[in-house]
């Protein structure tokens, strides 16, 4: 059984995501040189994850309480983990078939693609790098799902606790903060990065706050797409 919440007012709330969403943008900015974007990412996450668990242990929340436990119906978990990734497919498809209406990209599709695979190495036809590498990305998948699902969502919903759409407002608002920290722009990247945010954010919210169908959807998403960098 989750333990009952004490209450936490507007300002305590407000406090946590201001340094929270301050400490998450500025450490970006703090970058080791000549490690590899991966160790980079980690060391952002790790440290956003320190700061999430430090203003959760001051209003005696744990990650149990937001989501990370044992799923009460595997079966559901896996039908849940299923439609993440149908939904995502499909929304994906749909925002490719629209993107050209759209004109404020900030930067063509090519650049974006080549300035991701710089990031990741020359991936192609190189399973040795890619084997080395999908732990580190599959570590990253589950820390934003903890931080940006478990902790983000959660602290918006009791900032907003006094309207009516506080759960809306919060996935809402979570997937536009995951898609512009993977891009810092209007962008293609941004978009489909937000989309996969907003589903992930509905996900989260129907399937009772359970994170697992969450990180093992973002898991096997990231593997593919690193494997289609391969072939």
């Amino acid at each position: 059984m989750i333990k009952p919440h004490k209450a936490v007012p507007f300002t305590g709330i407000l406090l946590d995501l201001i340094i929270y969403i301050s400490v998450m943008f500025l450490i970006r900015e703090l970058a080791f040189p000549n490690v590899n974007f991966l160790v980079n990412g980690l060391s952002w996450s790790f440290t956003t994850l320190a700061i999430a668990s430090w203003r959760m242990h001051a209003r005696g929340i744990s990650w149990y309480d937001l989501g990370l436990r044992k799923p009460k119906n595997i079966k559901k978990m896996l039908l849940t983990t299923i439609l993440i990734l149908v939904s995502t497919v499909v929304s994906l498809l749909l925002f490719n078939i629209i993107k050209d209406q759209i004109p404020f990209f900030a930067s063509p599709e090519t650049a974006s693609v080549e300035e991701t695979t710089s990031k990741f190495g020359n991936l192609k036809d190189n399973w040795p790098l890619f084997f080395t590498i999908i732990i580190a990305v599959l570590i990253e998948s589950t820390l934003e799902e903890l931080l940006d699902r478990g902790f983000l969502m959660n602290w918006f919903e009791k900032l907003f606790s006094k309207t009516t759409i506080a759960t809306i407002l919060a996935v809402l608002l979570q997937a536009v903060i995951f898609g512009f920290r993977h891009s810092y722009d209007l962008s293609e990247r941004s978009i489909t990065v937000g989309i996969i945010g907003l589903i992930m954010g509905i996900a989260y919210y129907v399937s009772g706050r359970n994170l697992w169908a969450l990180i093992i959807a973002h898991c096997i998403l990231n593997t593919l797409s690193m494997v289609d960098r391969v072939l």
